[in-house]
């Protein structure tokens, strides 16, 4: 089962395990999806806030895909409880019908936000945490509850801390830059950079998420693991601006600079050295490679 599976991630994932031969559930409350399904997969509505469905839903399941969750860090600002329900109570719940039902393997999507501002580069698995808004708690919260639960329960939970995913479908819900980039420059507007540009993310392409997903669905799991999952290679917001322009062919547009937005670090890259030697997983789109595929998507 893959809750979130009509998201942008969730969907890439579940089309991609259909491809492969698996039987899918997706458990899903359309509130943020990017289709209303997959084609091969059994579609349930429903919320991971209320566990009747959730257990209901679970029944006959063999390996869960936890991925719904709320993302907008600056809606997290104004709706903090909101987000802990979601988020927070959500996996909890998750993980109780797991226990209830005797699903014995979770896969759980947290984020890099719990890091906060990096006290290093790149950022490895034993890093500080410090989260720097109710979206990044909300996750940590999440994973404190997977880890205690493979502690404690016949559970194993392998949990991945996305960098900063990319590709086709990115609903507005999901939106990082490059998408509000390419959005615009396709629109003959010139994208909008906050602060100076200097600013760096690691930027993983969704096909490379997926691939790495799976690879941990078909690992041997035993109680409970947390991996980066990034591309290891910082690229600066200017660069960025640069590729896309230039890929698009509106290179004359000059970007528009705005002051730099609250709660945004300044720089971060995950050390990937535990995902590679666990799971011999590397990514295989460049930035440049996958701004090209995300393109096409738009053609």
């Amino acid at each position: 089962m893959v809750t979130g599976g009509c998201g942008f991630i969730g969907s890439h994932l579940v089309r991609s395990l259909i491809e492969r031969g698996y039987n899918v559930i997706i458990f899903d409350n359309f509130s943020h999806a990017s289709c209303l399904g997959v084609d091969g997969a059994t579609l349930i509505k429903g919320d991971v806030r209320f566990k009747p469905a959730l257990e209901n839903a679970l029944n006959g399941v063999d390996a869960v895909y936890h991925l719904a969750a709320l993302t907008d860090v600056r809606e997290s600002v104004r709706k903090p409880l909101l987000y802990h329900k979601v988020n927070s109570d959500g996996t909890l719940n998750v993980l109780e019908c797991c226990r209830r039902v005797g699903v014995k393997n979770l896969i759980y999507t947290s984020s890099c936000a719990v890091y906060g501002e990096p006290v290093k580069l790149p950022i490895d698995e034993e890093h500080p945490l410090k989260p720097l808004s109710p979206y990044a708690a909300s996750k940590l919260c999440a994973e404190a509850f997977c880890r205690s639960y493979a502690s404690c329960y016949d559970v194993n939970v392998t949990v991945f801390r996305l960098f900063n995913v990319y590709g086709p479908r990115q609903s507005d819900h999901y939106a990082g830059v490059i998408s509000e980039f390419v959005k615009r420059v396709k629109g003959g507007k010139p994208p909008v950079i906050y602060g100076s540009g200097e600013q760096s993310r690691d930027f993983i392409y969704v096909g490379d998420v997926v691939d790495c997903l799976i690879r941990a669905l078909e690992s041997e799991q035993s109680g409970f693991e947390l991996l980066n999952l990034g591309s290891g290679k910082a690229v600066k917001v200017n660069e960025l601006a640069e590729h896309v322009l230039k890929l698009i062919g509106n290179v004359n547009l000059s970007p528009i600079r705005k002051p730099a937005k609250r709660f945004e670090i300044f720089a971060s890259c995950a050390d990937t050295s535990r995902v590679e030697k666990k799971l011999n997983f590397k990514p295989k789109k460049s930035i440049v490679d996958g701004l090209t595929e995300l393109l096409r998507s738009y053609s």
